[in-house]
C-alpha cells in the first residue's frame, strides 16, 4: 500500500483491493462502489491541495451524514492531513471557533454546509469545495455559494502517505471553560484499535455495517473504517428508519450494528424488537452511554443469532477501549444497579483506580487508562491539565468515570466523579452549560445538574436573576450550544444553596430536581 499500511486511508485502500466493484456506501437509495468513492476522494483531495496557497494543516468537513461527508473525510486523509468533521446544525459561533482552533486550511461541504457558511459570512478566507454525490466517480459540480470550482484534471494519482504518529482526525468534545476541546487521534492510535477489533470480530466483504452516528461523533469512525477495511458495505441509517427499524435492518441485510443504547428504547417504544425480528445481525455493539440490562436482553431476543457486546471508551482513548460480552444466562447476575458491566480493557492497556485521596490499589475509584490508544493530547495543551498525568514511565488519562472492580475482574460502571455526563452518547460538561446560561439576558448565576428521570439522564438548570420561560432560555442557548446539550428543565431560584464549605451544594440541587421533575430510577449506588 505504498507506505499506507498503518494509516486510516490505508484501510480504505485495503477494502478497495478486496472489493473494487463492491458497495462501499449505500445512502438514501444511492450506491457508491469502492472504485467510485476512491476516484471521488482523489478528485476532491487534488482540488483541495491545489486550492490551498501552502501545504494544508487540516481539512474541515462541514456536511451532514451522507456521501459528501464520507467522501470528504476520505479526501482529507488522502491529502495526508487531519480530517475535522463538523456538524452543520451546530451553532454558528461554535462552528467558527472549531474552524479556528483546528487551523483548518480548506473545507468540504454539502448543500447544508454551504448554507451554514453563508450564515457564517464565509469560511474565514479558506477555500471551500462542494462534494457532489450525484457524480461519484466523476468531477463534482460546483454548487451556488462559497464553493470554488472542482476540476477532474487536478485529481491526485494516489493518496499522500501519512506516518503513524501523524494526527488522523480531530474531534471536538464539550469543555469546562465554555469552549469545546479538540481531541487529536493519530493513525497509530487507530491502527491499534482496528487491529484489536479485527482480531475479535473477523470482519469481511460480506458484512454490511449500520451507520447511525453523525460523522462528528467519534463512533462514526468505527462504522466507516471497520467497514472499509474489510471491503464491506456501509449503510447510512436515516432518522425515519426508527419507525420500523427491524424491517430496515433486515431489508438492508445489516450484519453489524453499532449505536448508543438509547436506540434500543427508541425502537422498542415504536413497537419494534419482537422475537427474532432481526435475523441478519451477527454482531451488535453499543457504546456512548450506560447499557441497561433490560435493553440488552430485549435486543438479543430480537437478534438471537447476534453477539451483543457492550463497549466503553472516551474519545481520548480512540473510540472504545473495553468490551463486555452479554450472556443471557450469566450477565443479569453480573450487572450493578441494572447496568451492564464495561468488562475488560483491550490488550496492551492498563488501568488504575484512584480513590478521592489519589490512592491506588483500591477496588473502587476513578478509572485512569494508559496504552497505545490514548491520545497524545488536546489541540490546546492547557486542556491537558488535570486530565493527563505521569506515573512511573507511563502517561495516564483520567476518565472521570467511577468504576468498581468485580470479583471476576470485570469493571462495573458507578457514575461520574466530576461535572461531565453522557446524554444520549454526547459527552457534556455541565460547567460549559453553566457558562453559557450566565450569558443569557438577565441571568446572574446558574448551575446545571444531571438526574435520572423516567429511566433516562436529563439536565436541569437552576438559575438566579430575572425569571424567564424555558422556551426563551433555550432559544438563547441555541446560539452557542448544540441541540444535544440543551437542558430539559429550567428552574428559577432566589439563591443557590451552599454547603458547609460555602460551595454550591450540587447534591441538594440534584435532590431538588428529582423532587420537582421526577424520581430517580436505576441510579448508580453512592458510596
Amino acid at each position: 500500500m505504498n507506505g499506507h499500511e498503518r494509516s486510516l486511508s490505508g484501510r480504505f485502500l485495503r477494502g478497495l483491493a478486496l472489493s473494487p466493484a463492491g458497495e462501499a456506501i449505500r445512502c438514501r437509495g444511492r450506491s457508491v462502489t469502492y472504485a467510485q468513492a476512491h476516484d471521488l476522494a482523489l478528485t476532491l483531495a487534488g482540488n483541495l491541495l491545489r486550492a490551498c496557497d501552502e501545504a494544508p494543516r487540516a481539512i474541515g468537513v462541514l456536511a451532514g451524514k451522507g456521501v459528501e461527508s464520507y467522501a470528504g473525510i476520505l479526501a482529507a486523509l488522502y491529502c495526508g492531513v487531519p480530517a475535522v468533521p463538523l456538524q452543520p446544525d451546530f451553532p454558528i459561533s461554535r462552528t467558527r471557533y472549531m474552524l479556528e482552533a483546528a487551523n483548518v486550511s480548506a473545507l468540504v461541504t454539502d448543500e447544508q454546509g454551504c448554507h451554514v457558511l453563508s450564515e457564517l459570512g464565509g469560511a474565514g478566507g479558506v477555500p471551500v469545495i462542494a462534494a457532489d454525490p450525484d457524480h461519484a466517480g466523476t468531477a463534482p459540480r460546483t454548487r451556488p455559494g462559497p464553493a470554488v470550482p472542482v476540476r477532474r484534471g487536478f485529481s491526485l494519482s494516489e493518496p499522500r502517505p501519512a506516518v503513524p504518529s501523524d494526527v488522523a482526525y480531530i474531534l471536538f468534545t464539550s469543555g469546562s471553560t465554555g469552549r469545546p476541546k479538540g481531541v487529536q487521534i493519530t493513525h497509530a492510535n487507530l491502527d491499534y484499535y482496528f487491529a484489536e477489533l479485527e482480531g475479535r470480530y473477523h470482519f469481511g466483504p460480506d458484512d454490511v455495517f449500520s451507520q447511525v452516528f453523525d460523522p462528528a461523533f467519534d463512533c462514526a469512525i468505527f462504522d466507516l473504517f471497520a467497514a472499509w477495511g474489510a471491503g464491506g458495505t456501509l449503510v447510512s441509517v436515516p432518522a425515519q428508519a426508527y419507525r420500523a427499524m427491524t424491517d430496515f435492518v433486515t431489508e438492508a441485510g445489516i450484519t453489524v450494528w453499532y449505536s448508543t443504547p438509547a436506540a434500543i428504547s427508541v425502537v422498542a417504544r415504536r413497537g419494534g424488537l419482537g422475537p427474532k425480528t432481526m435475523p441478519t445481525l451477527r454482531l451488535s455493539t453499543f457504546a456512548g452511554d450506560a447499557l441497561k440490562a433490560a435493553d440488552a436482553a430485549a435486543w438479543q431476543d430480537a437478534a438471537p443469532s447476534s453477539i451483543l457486546d457492550n463497549l466503553y471508551g472516551p474519545a481520548e482513548t480512540t473510540i472504545t477501549c473495553t468490551v463486555y460480552r452479554w450472556s443471557r444466562e450469566s450477565s443479569p447476575g453480573q450487572c450493578l444497579n441494572g447496568i451492564v458491566p464495561i468488562g475488560r480493557l483491550h490488550s496492551g492497556h492498563e488501568y488504575l483506580l484512584l480513590d478521592s485521596r489519589g490512592n491506588t490499589g483500591v477496588s473502587e475509584g476513578e478509572l485512569c487508562l494508559t496504552g497505545p490508544q490514548v491520545t497524545p493530547g488536546y489541540l490546546d495543551p492547557a486542556d491537558d491539565t488535570e486530565r493527563f498525568f505521569i506515573r512511573g514511565p507511563r502517561r495516564w488519562y483520567r476518565t472521570g468515570d467511577r468504576m468498581r472492580l468485580a470479583d471476576n475482574g470485570d469493571l462495573l460502571f458507578l457514575g461520574r466523579t466530576d461535572n461531565q455526563v453522557q446524554i444520549q452518547g454526547w459527552r457534556t460538561e455541565l460547567t460549559e452549560i453553566d457558562h453559557h446560561m450566565r450569558r443569557c439576558t438577565g441571568i446572574r448565576d446558574a448551575v446545571t445538574v444531571s438526574v435520572t428521570i423516567d429511566g433516562a439522564p436529563q439536565l436541569v438548570v437552576f438559575y438566579t436573576g430575572t425569571p424567564a420561560t424555558a422556551a426563551e432560555l433555550a432559544r438563547q442557548l441555541l446560539r452557542t450550544l448544540p441541540q444535544q446539550m440543551l437542558p430539559r428543565h429550567y428552574q428559577h431560584v432566589d439563591e443557590l444553596p451552599l454547603s458547609v464549605n460555602r460551595k454550591i451544594d450540587r447534591p441538594a440541587l440534584r435532590d431538588r430536581a428529582l423532587e420537582l421533575f421526577g424520581h430517580e430510577q436505576a441510579a448508580p449506588a453512592r458510596r
